[in-house]
């Protein structure tokens, strides 16, 4: 079986197309497919990961219905039956990667939790010292340090290049105070729970971005949740601070990259089939880890 790379669904207007998802306008709802691309560094891969989309939107289902209760989100169905019924013609290809979503006004900034110190704020507190955006951290930390408690780091979304992490104040200034609270008070509670139940699953959860919309029912947690392209899970049974840790993610194609001549700008090259394959590897084995029969 091959990836999808994109969809052209008769019948439907033009979707808006991100990174990995597209995403129709039914007019009172969306329709979000996850395809099989991938980016790094913020470019997309002439190639794809044979069975991604499939595993990011059932992934994202597992924890939307687990928090059910803790935050309203997007979700109206995952069913492949429900996905086919508002397309105008059989679609066989969307089984298992489409779901059926609430619309909302999506918030400017990333909702971001760190239960560990890594990636873009770690490099950020060895320039900038323990107080980086208002934080106050402890002093002394090395890479993949565990937190004290878990902190919420907000960020902006860039249009072009990478989001660039802000203080809660600054957050506050573009959503708002109360909105602000709310999704950090939403974002940690997630995150705390998520922790929790990974760790049973023998994962470390060190940090995940959530992004939230405001509808006239009030604020919905949408997007993605929890998956592989949004978090950094690491094997518990690995964890070494001080250095990087393995992560489920992209780690394969990025490690891949950085051997081969390429200036890191559009268009993404071909990934070789070994590097497809592990990483296809990866994200089956965290989402089985997780959300697999065992799962609850």
């Amino acid at each position: 079986m091959s990836a999808l790379l994109h969809t052209a669904l008769a019948g439907l207007p033009a979707p808006r197309v991100g990174k990995v998802r597209e995403v129709y306008d039914l007019g009172g709802e969306l329709l979000i497919v996850a395809t099989d691309r991938i980016s790094a560094f913020d470019c997309v891969m002439a190639n794809g990961i044979t069975d991604k989309g499939r595993i990011l939107n059932q992934m994202s289902a597992f924890w939307f219905d687990k928090f059910a209760a803790v935050c309203p989100n997007h979700v109206i169905s995952v069913d492949d039956a429900e996905v086919q019924a508002r397309c105008k013609q059989p679609q066989p290809e969307l089984a298992g990667r489409a779901t059926v979503a609430k619309k909302a006004n999506p918030l400017a900034i990333e909702c971001v939790a760190r239960g560990y110190i890594a990636g873009s704020l770690y490099k950020e507190y060895r320039k900038h010292g323990a107080d980086v955006h208002g934080l106050a951290l402890p002093i002394g930390l090395i890479e993949s340090s565990k937190l004290p408690e878990p902190i919420f780091t907000p960020a902006t979304k860039a249009q072009e290049g990478h989001d660039e992490n802000i203080s809660f104040a600054q957050a506050a200034d573009i959503v708002g105070r109360e909105t602000a609270e709310y999704v950090m008070e939403k974002t940690l509670e997630i995150f705390s729970l998520a922790s929790a139940y990974a760790v049973g699953k023998g994962l470390i959860l060190a940090d995940t971005k959530f992004e939230f919309g405001e509808t006239p029912d009030g604020i919905l947690w949408i997007d993605e949740a929890l998956t592989p392209d949004s978090s950094r899970f690491w094997d518990a049974s690995l964890y070494e601070p001080g250095k990087s840790q393995p992560s489920y993610d992209k780690q394969f194609v990025r490690d891949y990259l950085e051997t081969i001549d390429w200036d890191k700008r559009p268009p993404g090259p071909t990934l070789p089939p070994e590097i497809v394959e592990k990483t296809r590897e990866k994200y089956l084995e965290v989402f089985e880890r997780l959300c697999g029969p065992d799962g609850g």
